[in-house]
């Protein structure tokens, strides 16, 4: 019934589109009546955007008669946004601007909004439907921070409900999670770079060893459980990275940025972009290294970008990109609870080791047959690798010098996503409709055995032709087909309807093997082949509603449906900390929002306050297994499995205002925005083990907290932040120690960072200090 409800929703098609005369908007400046070219000018009701011609004048396309709402915005001007009724006529309505502020003896131009560097997703935006959903775009050309290390704490810092973990001080790899999920390197979210996969395997192994520098990007797009119907399946959402475009009308431009920090950190960003008649072009280099603050935890990075963008017609756009990241790191391993009491900075291993290699093609294209009707498609390959070498076993035992473990990983991945996009009416009133379909396919391999005994990055195995431990392969299939239908009741109420259905299967071939090792000798070994497949059909359906109040607040809420399928390395990789059930399930759930966004006082305020709950059926995690060892007896093992039901709810809420020019006007060239993010979430295990239900779920603050302020005075600009993050579990048994450092409680903590840069013709000068009060904390 749910299903058939919802299609018939979603496939209501427009009868009877009558084209009519074009409606024509011509913009100019309130004072001087000039003519405004480059004004962004967005039809609401569709989230059709345009940009005003050298006479000012921007030309919409087969409407039908009705009341449309249009929005304009150029920079140095009052956003405004203007009701029109549409009557088919021949007519050209002049809308005027007006100046923010124009200072006559210096003739400069102050935009009101620079300091703003979180807003949303529009309801139709990039071939997808975000109406109803909760969003957030990060402008990072508006955020003082420290970028050469990609420092989430700053870059997400207008991001509610996020848990960070900081794997390097580098900015190396990414590690956030939201509503209580893991944050290890981003696996819960779907991570994507200008629309496409980046992460390893999508649908078995989605954790991100490449993140994009934050130094190339200019935006960065957060949409919460709900992209699950557009994007994939995750529980976290969306996070795509947005790379910067070819400046228009100039043939050539180079930038670079170097930055010495602490540490031995040195990093070089180089880029070149630039538009040659219709070809755009953006690249750069990356060359990154330091000591690290701990002993044994060096690392080199190199990452280079390049894209080309032909746009030979207003109609058609192609492009086509390469990405290539490598990293070098040692890794100086764990501490246990009071090793860290003792000497945080101390390191136990220093013969591990840790590197990537990533390399990212994508081929996009882009064909609007109409004003209404548009298609895009995205083809990405990925091949890449992962090497782990060391010492694994527990960190409460000193390393005892013997041959190493080496864990290799290759992904060779392609897919391709396909998006079809048509306005149409519905009695009257605008809808949009959003339909698409992915193909994909994976292949990895993992490998285990044992490496040298030696303490230099030598990534080869003892026994290249038969790993000593496990050798797997791992090819898997998927194909989607999704839709969501935007549909305006009126002109203030909207609800968005969608669906998807996912074709999976995953499959493992390979063995492991069963040694028992008794003083440094091998006494008994195994070599146990292992063959499994699993196909499976997955339903997954979603409703948003949007009720604005006014033009710039709105209510919205959301449910959606969610699933993720277990992980390839739980079932191949062998690791003496932990046993995995054999007979792990795929995990299950919804997402349901329901918000409060807006702005006011002229965009000086901004706030946007959610409450959710997030069901969790089926999650994994980790609890305590008994299990015979045959050397030490009857032992405690961490034991990964489905632990059991979740729910998890809480309160996101982010608010910052321009106190400043609230009290002096919009006028004056001080600009002091203070923030404040916050949230509540609290997460508890309904079913499972006796000893599970009713503890903690894991991984979930129940409080977290950033405030600080953003000031700028002409063109030096300065922030300050602090960060709070409450006392919580990182296990579902809510262990608050264990001898080997594997689970335990997640002690609280704050941390305080600045940063600070002041721009002068053609020159930046940057500065920052994180942590400035030298806090020893959880990472």
């Amino acid at each position: 019934m749910e299903i058939r409800y919802f299609i018939n929703i979603l496939l209501l098609l427009p009868l009877g589109l009558v084209s009519q005369n074009p409606l024509t908007i011509s913009l100019e400046d309130q004072e001087s009546g000039k003519s405004l070219d480059g004004v962004s000018v967005e039809l609401y009701e569709t989230g059709e955007r345009r940009m005003s011609n050298a006479s000012g004048e921007v030309v919409f396309q087969d409407l039908s008669l009705g009341e449309y709402t249009f929005g304009f915005e150029k920079a140095g001007y009052f956003e405004e946004i203007i009701p029109l009724s549409y009557k088919g006529e021949d007519e050209v309505f002049t809308i005027t601007l007006r100046p923010l502020s124009i200072q006559l003896t210096e003739a400069k131009v102050t935009d009101v909004r620079e300091g703003r560097g979180v807003t949303r997703l529009r309801s139709v935006e990039d071939f997808g439907i975000y109406g109803g959903k909760k969003s957030e775009v990060i402008r990072l050309q508006n955020i003082t921070a420290n970028v050469a290390t990609n420092n989430p704490r700053e870059i997400f810092k207008g991001i509610s409900g996020l848990n960070i973990h900081e794997n390097d001080g580098a900015g190396l790899q990414l590690s956030i999670g939201a509503r209580g999920l893991d944050p290890n390197r981003t696996a819960n979210f779907n991570t994507r770079q200008n629309g496409y996969d980046i992460s390893a395997d999508a649908l078995g192994y989605p954790e991100s060893y490449y993140t994009p520098p934050v130094e190339a990007l200019s935006r960065i797009e957060v949409v919460r459980g709900a992209a699950s119907l557009q994007y994939g399946t995750q529980f976290g959402g969306l996070l795509n990275f947005k790379f910067k475009k070819g400046r228009r009308g100039k043939p050539f431009r180079f930038s670079t940025s170097n930055t010495y920090g602490s540490f031995g950190l040195f990093n070089s960003f180089n880029a070149i972009d630039g538009e040659l008649k219709d070809l755009r072009y953006y690249g750069f280099f990356q060359y990154k290294r330091g000591d690290g603050q701990r002993p044994n935890s060096g690392f080199e990075q190199k990452t280079g970008f390049l894209n080309l963008t032909w746009k030979p017609s207003e109609k058609f756009e192609i492009g086509v990109e390469y990405t290539h990241m490598d990293y070098l790191a040692q890794q100086p391993g764990g501490l246990t609870d009071f090793e860290f009491e003792q000497d945080p900075l101390q390191s136990k291993r220093e013969r591990n080791w840790f590197q990537v290699d990533w390399d990212l093609v994508a081929l996009n294209a882009s064909y609007a047959f109409n004003g209404n009707t548009s298609i895009n498609t995205r083809n990405f390959l990925l091949v890449a690798g992962r090497d782990a070498l060391g010492e694994l076993g527990p960190i409460n035992r000193p390393d005892p010098l013997r041959e190493r473990d080496l864990v290799q990983g290759r992904f060779r991945n392609f897919g391709n996503e396909t998006r079809l996009l048509h306005r149409y009416r519905i009695k009257g009133k605008l809808a949009t409709l959003l339909v698409g379909s992915r193909i994909y396919k994976g292949f990895t391999t993992s490998k285990q055995g044992d490496a040298s005994d030696g303490s230099d990055a030598d990534f080869t195995f003892l026994n290249p032709e038969e790993p000593d431990k496990s050798s797997y392969e791992f090819p898997s299939s998927n194909m989607a087909f999704f839709a969501e239908n935007l549909i305006f009741i009126n002109d203030k109420f909207s609800i968005t309807p969608g669906i998807r259905y996912d074709w999976i299967k995953t499959a493992s071939e390979g063995y492991f093997k069963e040694r028992v090792i008794s003083g440094g000798q091998v006494i008994f070994e195994e070599t146990i082949p292992d063959e499994r497949s699993n196909k499976r059909g997955v339903f997954l359906f979603g409703l948003g509603l949007s009720h604005r109040i006014k033009d710039n607040i709105e209510v919205y809420a959301n449910f959606s449906r969610n699933y993720r399928s277990i992980n390839f390395t739980d079932l191949a990789v062998q690791n003496p900390n932990i046993l995995v059930d054999s007979l792990l399930q795929d995990e299950r759930g919804f997402n349901a929002d329901l918000g409060f966004r807006g702005t006011a006082k002229e965009e000086l305020i901004r706030f946007d306050g959610t409450v959710f709950m997030l069901r969790y059926d089926n999650r994994i995690g980790i609890t305590d297994l008994l299990v015979n060892d045959p050397i030490l007896g009857e032992r405690l093992t961490d034991f990964r499995t489905n632990i059991g039901d979740a729910r998890i709810i809480g309160l996101e809420s982010y608010v910052e205002a321009d106190i400043w020019k609230l009290w002096k006007g919009t006028s004056v060239p001080l600009s002091l925005n203070v923030f404040t993010n916050f949230s509540y979430i609290r997460g508890i295990y309904l079913t499972g083990e006796s000893a599970i239900v009713g503890n903690e779920v894991e991984l979930v603050p129940p409080i977290s907290l950033k405030t600080g302020f953003d000031a700028s005075w002409k063109d030096l600009k300065g922030s300050f932040q602090y960060t709070y993050v409450r006392r919580h579990f990182s296990d579902a048994t809510n262990s608050e120690f264990v001898a080997n450092a594997t689970r335990g409680i997640i002690p609280s903590y704050s941390v305080l960072d600045i940063s600070a840069s002041y721009k002068w013709k053609w020159f930046t000068l940057s500065s920052g200090i994180n942590n400035i009060a030298n806090r020893m904390y959880f990472t």
